[in-house]
């Protein structure tokens, strides 16, 4: 089995318990988790961004100082 087979049936395996009637059925249902969990990294990742992004963000605080010298 070469290298890139191997590292796909290992990844497939991570994403969970195999489904389908067979192996090409699987491969499929393996490649849909992937997109699914690609998917949620990079709506957290926007998500991580704007908070970074906006923290902070409220309006300037401006403080007076009355001058006593007079």
């Amino acid at each position: 089995m070469s290298g890139r087979k191997s590292a796909w049936r290992i990844w497939a395996k991570a994403l969970g318990a195999k489904e389908g009637k067979n192996d090409r059925e699987a491969d499929i249902i393996a490649g849909i988790r992937t997109l699914i969990l690609i998917f949620y990294m990079v709506t957290n990742v926007a998500i991580v961004a704007n908070a970074i992004r906006h923290w902070n963000d409220g309006p300037p605080i401006k403080i007076y100082v009355r001058d006593h010298s007079a």
